[in-house]
């Protein structure tokens, strides 16, 4: 009886010791003299600001959208709750960094106004995805272009082409772009109005985004190959020292020539050279010594190659017409202009690629085209078979950097 006695106060005690122990533990890990504020497992976190435009607007109210037939500057921010007086103050304050008479149908705006304040703070134009104008509307007014931060990435596409180029990279959801940049690095070296079916492209290239997320567009293009009529023509972007971009084929030699492959960017054409061809308007067979290129009236033509303007006119036959001497051996002639451009006149000096008149139907033409004609020593000879001269290879300085790129560069172009 003794025994038992003495074993339920023997438990008692070693219950009541639990509690007690258990009870200054809890007390401990709730308020401890040894701890510091802010230790807790549970951390406070005060949330980050909603920002926009790199402004903290979690104290305005936000007004967006997009420019609308009949809006305005003063339209937009005078509903905002500025005064006429405000809105001419400020257009003219900063007219010079931004003409406000100048926004654009379909271009996005935003407007930040305090929640209790009768006049907006903030008017923002966003000019393009990479740029946008932020006009401060308060006392102190000011203006500035901002550039959103861009990143860039490297991507490779490859596709065999069956119409075009540029629905062969539009396949690959490529910006369509990308397919002027390659024309144009191609320019002197590829016949873009003659791409055969079965001719391939893969191109490693750059796309830019702003805020990590959205899109811009194609950037520079690192390193192509195009393949037409069975062999391979290589392009590869180098940088010297000097800051000076070119493209070179592997060996280092430029991609530029002394001629353009063509006096226009984009058009398709129509007739090439021929000894004989029936001619749509005299209505008889005889020799059309030239390349006719189809295109829009307005479209831009290029001369093909630096030189001096020869003859600039009119005559029945050729319509409004500009003949370039290059040299003692070459010279070129483009016919059937809608106009001729200003200044354009015999004794001018005109570069490679400069604008020298426009796509029309001017003389005996039954539609708008350019008709581009070439002489060598005087002779009239078809263009396409002709071998021109090349530009300067890549300097001997900084060759050998160059093949070590360009090799790095053709292997990322060869996986695929």
């Amino acid at each position: 009886m003794k025994s038992n006695y003495l074993r339920i106060i023997a438990i008692l005690v070693v219950a009541i010791t639990a509690v007690i122990y258990l009870a200054l533990r809890a007390t401990n890990e709730i308020v401890s003299p040894d701890d510091e504020i802010g230790q807790s497992d549970t951390t406070l976190t005060t949330p980050e600001p909603a920002k926009l435009f790199g402004l903290i607007v979690d104290s305005f109210n936000i007004i967006d959208g997009q420019i609308k037939s009949g809006d305005s500057f003063g339209k937009l921010t005078g509903e905002a709750g500025l005064s006429a007086a405000q809105i001419a103050n400020i257009a003219q304050r900063i007219d010079s960094i931004f003409d406000v008479r100048k926004i654009a149908i379909g271009k996005k705006y935003t407007i930040l106004k305090g929640s209790h304040a009768h006049k907006p703070s903030y008017f923002i134009y966003e000019a393009s995805k990479r740029t946008y104008y932020l006009v401060g509307l308060g006392d102190s007014v000011f203006c500035k272009v901002v550039q959103r931060k861009q990143t860039i990435k490297e991507r490779v596409v490859t596709g065999v082409i069956t119409h075009s180029l540029y629905e062969t990279l539009a396949k690959q959801e490529v910006h369509p772009g990308l397919a002027m940049k390659l024309a144009d690095i191609y320019a002197w070296t590829i016949d873009f109005f003659h791409i055969q079916k079965g001719d391939s492209i893969t191109v490693l290239f750059q796309e830019v985004y702003v805020d990590d997320t959205l899109y811009v567009g194609p950037g520079n293009i690192l390193a192509a190959r195009f393949d037409h009529f069975k062999e391979p023509f290589f392009a590869f972007r180098y940088t010297d020292t000097t800051g000076q971009t070119d493209y070179y084929d592997f060996e280092g030699n430029s991609l530029r020539k002394a001629f353009l492959k063509a006096p226009l960017n984009y058009s398709r054409i129509s007739s090439r050279y021929s000894a004989r061809r029936y001619h749509p308007v005299l209505t008889v067979w005889k020799a059309h010594l030239g390349t006719d290129y189809a295109a829009p009236r307005g479209t831009p033509i290029m001369t093909t190659a630096d030189g001096i303007i020869d003859k600039a006119g009119y005559t029945k036959g050729n319509g409004n017409y500009v003949k370039v001497r290059h040299n003692s051996t070459y010279s070129t002639q483009y016919l059937h202009m809608s106009k001729i451009a200003k200044g354009i006149k015999a004794g001018v000096a005109v570069k490679q690629g400069e604008v020298i008149g426009y796509v029309g139907s001017t003389g005996l033409a039954t539609g708008p085209h350019v008709c581009y004609r070439f002489w060598v020593n005087g002779k009239q000879v078809d263009p396409y078979k002709q071998k021109l001269p090349d530009a300067n290879p890549i300097d001997t300085a900084y060759k050998a950097d160059f093949l070590k790129r360009a090799s790095l560069l053709k292997k990322r172009i060869s996986k695929l």
